[in-house]
């Protein structure tokens, strides 16, 4: 049988991957395909590299846009990433009737809205599975595994290099910094590390896995993210006292009144298996009404983890690419008719628990004042240590675990134990998910 002709964007570490697994692993892949799969040219601005990893066996090329508009070209694998070129030779590669495979988490949550419709007017597929938790098969099991399911949230680990981080920082001790260090020294972070530890990268998926979840489109504008680089050794050390261990959580959950999408650092109980995923590894759990709760783990970035999942898109369009387009599965998971422009709820209507750790000064009534200040805003402790102050001290730290609250009523209540005259810090705030 023909075969299905690939044209590969960029042939750096996933593309160098997926060219490996892909001629390794032929035969098999031929057949669960049914026919066989074959990159027959690569772009890439690096030629030297992209004829040494293919062994000159495929035609290779600097012009991205040559391999979009290749006649003979049947999927066109973007691995280039970014929102700037990538964007134009999808929408190239989709205007010229050629199905699509993407690792770009970055480009489907700022544009997958417009790349979609594109796509679902030329009826071709764009497939995406790499974009999130690299090996894990995680889009395809809530698009089609848990399609009987009213999803209720997903709550993910899905950034490596911040779970290495925290890692480090909770078993050595150390600080963000010095544990930042140790990434780039091991090659898990990258020199700019922004998008990781920022929260932007664990964002762009979950921003994926809500539009998935719920039918709604892709709203990475309207996410709240915040990363790890202001998190305090001492507030690692403080939860795990307390049972609980902190994780950069990216964090989708549906409402009566709309959806929650946020990243941030999150305490989860250390009894939790999500909890207990330590260095670079991903996992990714979903809460669904008959299921109940199911769990994905793995690794999440890497050659041919990533590769794993790119192959796995390349066999699903070849095996569907014949069928008529109404009757593919669609792209995010929901009938495009059916999407719904759900609202995102703003962050002061988010519901959780909270961690606080407040800076006081060591002398009677304070306690009294501060659970003043959170019953007026209807908010109740769940647990709460006060630590003795170290020998020739007057100030120790007091840390408050609440019952599940309103953020409004959380800020309400900071402000106003930052006035105390006996509170001589900014109040650390950290959100809770028991994921139960």
């Amino acid at each position: 049988m023909q075969p299905m002709n690939v044209g590969l964007l960029g042939i750096g570490t996933v593309g160098g991957g997926t060219f490996t697994v892909l001629t390794r692993n032929e035969a098999e892949i031929t057949r669960r395909a049914g026919r066989p799969i074959r990159i027959t040219q690569v772009a890439d601005k690096n030629t030297a590299l992209a004829k040494q990893v293919t062994g000159g066996k495929v035609a290779v090329t600097d012009d991205a846009f040559a391999v979009a508009a290749n006649p003979s070209i049947d999927i066109v694998v973007e691995l280039i990433g970014g929102c700037g070129v990538a964007k134009e030779l999808v929408m190239q590669a989709i205007a010229n009737g050629k199905h699509v495979v993407t690792a770009n988490k970055a480009l489907l949550a700022v544009h997958g809205n417009e790349i979609f419709a594109a796509a679902q007017t030329r009826g071709v597929i764009v497939a995406f599975e790499a974009a999130v938790a690299g090996g894990i098969p995680i889009i395809k099991a809530v698009r089609e595994g848990l399609t009987a399911n009213r999803i209720e949230w997903i709550a993910g680990i899905i950034n490596g290099t911040t779970n290495f981080i925290l890692s480090e920082m909770r078993d050595k001790g150390i600080s963000f910094a010095e544990a930042l260090q140790d990434a780039k020294r091991l090659g898990y972070a990258e020199a700019d590390p922004t998008f990781d530890v920022e929260g932007i990268d664990a964002a762009h998926k979950i921003t994926i896995l809500s539009a998935l979840a719920f039918g709604i489109p892709m709203q990475f504008d309207r996410a709240h993210i915040e990363g790890i680089s202001q998190l305090e050794a001492d507030d690692i050390r403080y939860a795990e006292q307390l049972g609980y261990r902190i994780k950069l959580l990216g964090m989708t959950r549906r409402r009566p009144n709309g959806v929650e999408l946020r990243v941030h650092p999150t305490l989860i109980p250390a009894k939790r298996l999500i909890a207990n995923v330590e260095g670079v590894m991903n996992a990714v759990l979903v809460q669904g009404d008959a299921v109940g709760a199911t769990l994905y783990y793995g690794r999440g970035a890497g050659a041919e983890p990533t590769a794993s999942a790119v192959i796995a898109d390349l066999v699903d369009v070849t095996r569907m690419h014949t069928a008529d387009p109404e009757h593919r599965v669609p792209h995010l998971a929901f009938q495009p008719s059916a999407v719904q422009d759900t609202l995102v709820l703003p962050l002061s209507e988010v519901e959780t628990s909270y961690y606080l750790r407040l800076r006081v000064e060591d002398k009677p009534g304070v306690l009294a004042d501060i659970t003043r200040i959170l019953a007026d805003q209807t908010i109740s402790i769940d647990a709460m240590i006060q630590r003795e102050p170290n020998e020739g001290e007057s100030h120790t730290d007091i840390i408050i675990l609440t019952h599940v609250t309103v953020e409004k009523n959380i800020d309400a209540a900071i402000v106003k134990i930052e006035a105390l005259p006996v509170v001589k810090k900014k109040v650390i705030r950290l959100r809770m998910e028991a994921l139960g």
